[in-house]
Parts: structure tokens; sequence; C-alpha cells
């Protein structure tokens, strides 16, 4: 093989034989992979297609009032201020890089005016803790794959392009005693969750025999699912549970997030934050060790077991805190207490058995 044929097969494009335009798109989106690539890609042919229509080159000789005429058609054409503003990141983003490479002196787009987006906060609310017990009932009843995508989104509170690239044996590795989900998040950044056992239950049953592929599958052609093949099978549940709200895969994230776990809800995992979630240790018990109480007459009783906060023993390592005004009096016992007169002092006993354990406001 030549040299000139490998340096051709080498490289993803021929810039001798592009326009500037062409090569000033590739460039921008050399920077992208994935959805977000053909996503801009798909803008960035539309304003193409724009220009050529109108007798215009994309990149040279394009001023600010070119580009507002076309944010106009945009709207004109039927498309949301959302969806404008949408269609305009690539643009804006193709016309900013090629300032900044040099290949424009100026960039028309940066003082276009984009229309206003007024974002209707109530359409965001998540499920109550009833209603999302009774979308986790109803998708069972559909089909085992309209179950496990149901647990997937209202429990772990997965994105829809998460929870469709979930795959069998994602989930099959035991971190710390617990049965994890291994999964590639926003942004390309890995992320595992423990899965709890009704999770995990319902993503046995959708799994069957099978020991590799996709988890959830359409139900009819047996194919992976997509987002959009998410976005319908919630709309599904959420008509057969005659959910009354407009119900989104963003509405079970938000409220696998904010709905507390209760007797009646018992399957809330514990969250690190809104992106991943970190599997904790099996619980074990242990009982604080007694403390010597033979001391002076001003030192403190010793603290029952029942005394003790619930849910944050101290360890027994550690003697108790006192607060800064106990203190003070201890090391000065005449300025408080007087002729003839006594105070036993009782120390402050806080959840932390750190520097700022059971210190009071001055």
């Amino acid at each position: 093989m030549s040299t000139t044929t490998s340096s051709t097969a080498a490289l993803p494009f021929q810039p001798s034989s592009m326009s500037a335009a062409q090569l000033a798109a590739v460039s921008f989106l050399a920077r992208y992979s994935g959805a977000t690539h053909v996503l801009y890609r798909a803008q960035l042919g539309r304003w193409f297609a724009w220009c050529e229509t109108n007798g215009l080159d994309s990149l040279v000789g394009i001023q600010r009032a070119h580009v507002e005429l076309y944010i106009r058609e945009l709207g004109e054409a039927g498309l949301m201020d959302s969806s404008v503003n949408t269609m305009m990141h690539a643009v804006r983003g193709y016309f900013r890089f090629a300032h900044i490479d040099g290949t424009i002196p100026a960039d028309p787009a940066v003082y276009a005016r984009l229309p206003k987006v007024h974002r209707d906060e109530s359409r965001t609310q998540g499920l109550d803790r009833l209603e999302l017990i009774r979308f986790l009932q109803v998708a069972q009843t559909i089909t085992v794959h309209h179950g496990a995508l149901a647990y997937l989104l209202g429990i772990n509170a997965l994105r829809a392009s998460e929870a469709a690239a979930v795959r069998i044996e994602d989930y099959t590795d035991v971190l710390r005693g617990h049965r994890v989900l291994h999964l590639v998040g926003k942004g390309n950044k890995p992320a595992t969750m423990p899965l709890n056992v009704p999770v995990l239950r319902v993503l046995e049953a959708c799994r069957g025999e099978r020991i590799t592929g996709r988890l959830v599958l359409r139900p009819v052609s047996g194919r992976p699912i997509d987002r959009r093949d998410v976005y319908r099978m919630v709309q599904r549940i959420a008509k057969t549970g005659r959910i009354p709200r407009h119900i989104s895969p963003h509405s079970l994230r938000h409220a696998a997030i904010t709905t507390p776990s209760t007797p009646a809800y018992p399957y809330a995992t514990p969250r690190s934050s809104p992106g991943t979630l970190t599997p904790e240790p099996p619980s074990t018990t242990t009982e604080p060790a007694a403390t010597s109480t033979a001391t002076a007459s001003t030192s403190s009783p010793p603290t029952s077991p029942a005394s003790e906060p619930v849910g944050c023993p101290r360890p027994a390592s550690v003697p108790p805190k006192l607060g800064y005004q106990e203190q003070r009096l201890r090391s000065t016992p005449g300025s408080r207490t007087g002729a003839g007169r006594d105070i036993t002092l009782t120390p402050r006993v806080g959840c932390f058995a750190g520097p700022l354990a059971g210190r009071t406001r001055r």
C-alpha cells in the first residue's frame, strides 16, 4: 500500500476538497460523540439547507440579520420557543468555534435574539407516594418489560437513556453484600448503584432465561428500546393507572429522589447525589462500652442507652463532649456556685464525636 493511500485512509475527511463552511462544520462536530453528535449534525444540516435555499454561503459572509431571519423562520415553521432555542445550539456553537479558529472575523450569532422560554414548574412535578405506588403496581400488570422499566425509573431514578441502555450483565456484580448496577450516566460518567430486593426481583422476572443483551425490550418485536420507547411506555402505564397528570420519565426520576421511605413504601434507596447512588455496607449494631463514673461530685451521671439519640450511638472510645457553658462552669466553679452550694453539671452528648459535638450557642 502506498504512502498516499495510507494517509488518505487515516484521515476522516479531506480538507483539500472541502469548502470553508464544511471544514468548520466537521471541526465543530468532532468535539461531540454519540447522541449529541447526531443531534448537532441534524441541526447544522437544517442550517446548511436554509442557506442553500436562500443562495447564501453557510459560513462566509453571514451577518447577524441572516441568523435572525433563520430564527424567525424556525418559529414560523411551527416549532415551540424551546425547540427554536434547541435548534440554535449547534448553529451558535458552529459560528463561535469558527470565530475562535480564525475562519471568520466575527461571530454573527453571538447577539442574535432567541425567543424567551417561560417554564411552568408545575409541569415538572413528580408523583406523590400513592401515585408512585400505583404506577409501579400497574406497570407489572402490563408486561415484565414495563415493570422493569418502571422500577428503574421510579426507584433507582435512572434517566430515560440510562434505563434503555441497561444490559443484563450490568447488574451481576456484588459489592459489599449488595447486587449493584453499573451504568454510564450523563456526560459518559460511570456510576454504580445498589439494587434492593424488590427491584432485583422485577429485573430478574424481565430477564427470564436470557444471560446477555439489553434488559428491557419492546414487548411485541423483542428489539431493544430507545429513549422514545421509554417515553411511550411511561405514557401507557400512566394512562392505564389513570394518573391525571402529564407524566414523563423525568417525573419518575423526580419522584424517586423526593419520595421518602415509609412502611407502606419501603423502596426508597439512600442517595448521595441525584446522579449516583452509593452502596452502603450491611449495618452492624455495636453496644457502647460502659464508662467509669467514679469521679468527683461535679462529674456527669452515667448515660443510659435509652438517653442516647436514636440512630446515632456514641462510639465507646470517645468520651462525652461538654458544651461551652458546662466547660466554663467546671473550670471556674466558684464564680457560679456561691457559698455552701454545689451544682451537678450534666454534659451534653450529641450525635457527633467531633470537635463540634455538644456545642451550644453563645
